[in-house]
């Protein structure tokens, strides 16, 4: 039946948005359907901002005046109509969170089940000697109290409120009512009277508690005095008990020092008190069970005395001290303070820093405590060169500042929770043996099979009181699982996922919500997938259909073109020349349709080539010696140069842990003096063969609307010089600076030159809605009245390459590097398209067209992970010409890949595997595509022998 009978569609008619022209589309409902085409012929213009921008809007349109207000106004796509739309949601690779501390425990939520896991069922013990911990009575905590030091001040405190948001008052005056006189908010003690009319922020957190008595323990007393004594503190115990929920705070008011006792859990032993153990106990973005000293980040940034010192034979004065190289060119106030320190503490600073005493360095790096110096008349301490960057870099608000003092700073872990972002009590409760942070370390595989023991190894109570929160962490542990995300850990940072390992978290999440009736867009969820896995990947996408969901994919891997219900193809080629509908209907219909690239490579009409000869043997390799980071098993490898490597093997069997963590911030270090630090190895051997790295990675070009590829590619300053030497600017006096938007002058001052304005979603990610000032053009009325050839600068930004290489053929500096960016396949974008739309593979192609567009050494490594992101067939075709082409030059290209058709067109293969995480990590195969096949281990060799 045609699909336009059936009332069970969407039906999107005259689409206009971006480059699509004008057209019509019908999409069945609860089926899986996949859009392809050329990058940049208008797929995501079609799926993302047509039919999820619809659906969204229309969503925010239902809801009241007042949430509408923080959501903002969402423009209607330019569509004459779209039909049959349900509730849309987006799964793209773009929209998860990137603080540090996010993990994908937080994102998928297992960690906050977890959280109340522990502390529901968990056993603590003590710290200090590892004896399960008990609850305290009343008679120890007394007994306790009453070994407290004689003649020394104390308090005893009720906590009523502890770190909860709120003004109070009403809880003030029942403690009045009840005839308590003192109080302490937040660490300062108050009369009742007094706390009644301070101002108490209701939107901060506070700590409130009741002072119940003020003591101190007396010697040489009586009997009768003694009893009188005991009998006073107990009443004063049994009432703070009371109050606080079987809390007491025992407070030295000397050294305002608070010691919690508690009727929950006490050591016997050491006396290690336990406060209340919550499911903020297991927080490491909670003051109740962060680290301390690191704020439950597990790594601390400290100074590194190398990177500010990194030549040893300079003397201070000839500025050994990098930081401070001004500082001692001048004769400012630091340089006559640091002479004399010098002067007072006998140390020469005309010798080299290597010849200075360790004891003498360590005065001038990290000061002398408790001895003032005296310059121009005043008497002044002496705190140090790290402690005056470390002190500097905390109380800044300059960004410039702050990025200045972080190219002398290192990361550590922290070490005094060894990188576990917990407190030592939270990470003393243990289940099973383990503590919560010790679960999060295991892949998924692992920590399934640590829930399912728990469960058979509870009791009757302790079963009831987990058997919902078990549950619901094993199915979302198996919904990871079954996306291909066994070997991924619960603690892994979220800033260290690529883009298709966030889709399918994201997606493993919405399985797990059982959502019914939705319209569920995804864009590329197979990037960073290995052929092994896409079966499962395919399986949850037809499971999210199965259950009653529109699944609707941008895609262009051919298994899941051809596993789709319904298929939709854009082009027939990119930017202006793409956004026409070259076919809808089943994939098996597909072979007829004969203008598509797409169905071209598809039933083989056109393909990418195997060379004919893979290049000869070489006798420079760079040789990574016993690398053991991560998974990897104290592995040597041997990697050939001026030839075209890939790296294969599934997810997680530490591809990327060899390129980038190890050899990438190795070269970078050696190279460049990156502050990065290697991944664990012994040491590289061949790095003399290589003179130039150039690691090409798919993280942004900016963060911001500002950063776009004309600034990137350094295009922009060559059009500013041009605009700046027309006729209309000689007259007005406008330099090149007056066509920045970065500086005042030329641009919208409304925006700042943004052409967006940003809303600040305070949980959600940042809004950026289009300057209604400027429209979107960045500058003002006078800047865009000057022109060339007719266009203004705005007008400049707004063309695609394709357009602007035409614009500017007869300006050679411009032409060469419009060129690049066309032979890599981005044509289509824009000029000023703003950073924050770009994808990681369009990203990674301009930084690698930016490098081409450079002189060539032709002893540079080229390192690139997964460049074939977001391309299809053609695309890529086109990338591997430009590749190969650079190793002819005598470059060597190394790529981290799943792609057999990249796979199958490299010189030589370091296969890894077998499996992901603990079941990775070992060189399963390596050679030629040709001997890869032939090794019945490798699962990449399995699928290659399919094409080869």
């Amino acid at each position: 039946m045609p699909l336009e009978l059936n009332k069970e569609i969407i039906k999107i008619k005259n689409a206009r948005v971006h480059n699509l022209k004008n057209i019509s589309v019908t999409v069945p409902k609860n089926k899986l359907t996949v859009v392809t085409g050329l990058s940049g012929s208008g797929k995501s213009s079609l799926v993302f901002d047509t039919i999820y921008v619809e659906g969204r809007r229309r969503y925010i349109d239902s809801l009241s005046s007042y949430a509408r207000q923080f959501l903002g106004i969402q423009d209607k796509p330019d569509v004459d109509s779209i039909e049959g739309l349900s509730p849309t949601i987006a799964i793209n690779q773009r929209s998860i969170s990137k603080n540090p501390r996010s993990t994908v425990g937080t994102v998928t939520e297992i960690y906050d089940y977890m959280r109340v896991l522990w502390a529901s069922i968990g056993i603590p013990y003590c710290p200090n000697d590892n004896k399960p911990v008990k609850k305290q009575t009343t008679d120890e905590i007394i007994n306790k109290i009453l070994k407290i030091e004689k003649n020394k001040k104390f308090l005893i405190l009720a906590p009523i409120i502890r770190g909860k948001k709120g003004e109070y008052r009403g809880t003030l005056e029942k403690i009045k009512k009840e005839g308590y006189v003192r109080v302490r908010i937040d660490s300062v003690i108050y009369d009742i009277e007094e706390a009644l009319n301070i101002n108490i922020e209701k939107n901060k957190k506070h700590f409130l508690e009741i002072v119940i008595d003020r003591l101190i323990l007396e010697e040489n007393i009586t009997k009768e005095e003694e009893k009188e004594e005991k009998e006073r503190i107990r009443n004063s115990v049994e009432t703070a008990l009371e109050l606080g929920d079987g809390v007491i705070i025992i407070n030295f008011t000397e050294e305002n020092k608070d010691v919690f006792f508690s009727k929950n859990f006490a050591c016997p032993e050491c006396d290690f008190n336990f406060s209340e153990i919550t499911a903020r106990s297991f927080s490491f973005n909670s003051p109740f069970g962060a680290c301390p000293k690191c704020n439950g980040l597990g790594y601390l940034q400290e100074i590194d005395k190398d990177l500010i010192m990194p030549n040893k034979k300079l003397s201070i004065l000839e500025g050994a001290i990098v930081p401070w190289q001004k500082i001692i060119s001048g004769e400012g106030w630091y340089y006559r303070l640091l002479q004399e320190v010098a002067k007072e503490e006998k140390i020469n600073l005309n010798i080299p820093i290597s010849k200075i005493s360790e004891k003498d360095l360590d005065k001038i790096l990290y000061g002398v405590k408790d001895k003032l110096y005296k310059v121009n008349g005043y008497h002044t301490s002496f705190e140090g060169v790290i402690p005056n960057m470390e002190r500097r870099y905390k109380e800044t608000s300059s960004e410039y500042s702050r990025k200045d003092i972080e190219k002398y700073m290192r990361i550590d872990r922290c070490p005094l929770c060894n990188g576990k972002k917990l407190r030592k009590e939270s990470l003393s409760v243990l289940l099973n043996s383990k503590n919560i942070i010790e679960v999060t370390e295991m892949n998924t595989k692992k920590a399934i099979l640590f829930f399912e023991e728990l469960k058979d190894k509870l009791n009757k109570t302790e079963t009831k009181i987990s058997e919902k929160l078990i549950s619901e962490i094993l199915d979302r542990l198996n919904f990871l699982n079954n996306v291909g995300l066994d070997y991924m850990t619960l603690d892994r940072s979220a800033v260290t996922l690529s883009g298709g390992e966030i889709q399918r978290i994201r997606l493993a999440t919405q399985i797990g919500s059982k959502l019914t009736g939705v319209i569920y867009v995804l864009d590329e969820p197979t990037i960073g997938l290995h052929q092994k896995d896409n079966d499962r990947l395919i399986k949850s996408l037809i499971d999210l259909r199965d259950i009653g969901n529109t699944v609707i994919v941008v895609e262009h891997d051919e298994e899941v073109i051809k596993s789709a219900d319904y298929f939709i193809d854009i082009g027939p080629k990119a930017g202006k020349n793409g956004g026409y509908l070259m076919y809808e209907g089943n994939f098996s219909d597909f072979k007829k349709c004969e203008n598509s690239l797409t169905s071209d490579y598809l039933f083989n009409r056109k393909k990418i080539e195997i060379p004919k000869k893979r290049r000869g043997k070489t006798n420079k390799f760079i040789e990574i010696i016993k690398a053991e980071e991560h998974n990897l098993k104290n592995l040597d490898i041997k990697i050939p140069l001026e030839k075209f490597v890939c790296f294969t093997g599934v997810s997680g069997s530490g591809k990327s842990t060899i390129m980038i963590d190890i050899l990438a911030k190795a070269l970078l270090k050696k190279f460049y003096r990156a502050k990065a630090i290697p991944g664990k190895h012994q040491k590289i051997n061949g790095i003399e063969n290589v003179d130039k790295i150039i690691n090409i990675d798919q993280s942004p070009i900016g963060r911001t609307p500002r950063s776009n590829p004309a600034t990137y590619t350094g295009i922009f300053s060559n059009i500013r010089d041009i605009f700046a030497n027309t006729k209309e600017s000689k007259i007005k006096g406008y330099k090149s600076g007056r066509f920045s938007f970065n500086v005042n002058g030329g641009r919208c001052e409304k925006c700042k030159g943004d052409g967006y304005l940003k809303i600040e979603m305070q949980f959600l990610p940042d809004v950026y809605i289009e300057c209604d000032k400027c429209k979107g053009k960045r500058y003002n009325e006078a800047t865009l009245e000057v022109h060339y050839k007719n266009k203004n600068i705005s007008d400049v930004l707004d063309m695609t390459i394709d357009e602007a290489y035409l614009f500017f053929k007869d300006l050679a500096p411009i032409e060469r590097k419009l060129k690049i960016l066309k032979e890599v396949g981005l044509g289509y974008i824009k000029l000023g398209q703003s950073a924050t739309t770009l994808s990681g593979g369009e990203a990674q192609r301009i930084k690698l067209a930016t490098e081409l567009s450079k002189k060539s050494t032709t002893k540079t490594l080229y390192l690139l992970d997964e460049p074939t992101t977001g391309l299809h067939f053609e695309d890529i075709n086109k990338l591997l010409k430009i590749l190969h082409k650079l190793v002819d030059k005598g470059n060597s290209v190394i790529v981290i890949e799943h792609n057999l058709d990249i796979i199958k067109t490299a010189d030589w293969i370091i296969d890894l595997g077998p499996d992901g995480g603990d079941l990775g990590g070992n060189i399963i195969a390596e050679g030629s595509p040709e001997e890869i096949v032939k090794n019945k281990k490798s699962y990449t060799g399995n699928y290659l022998s399919k094409i080869i």
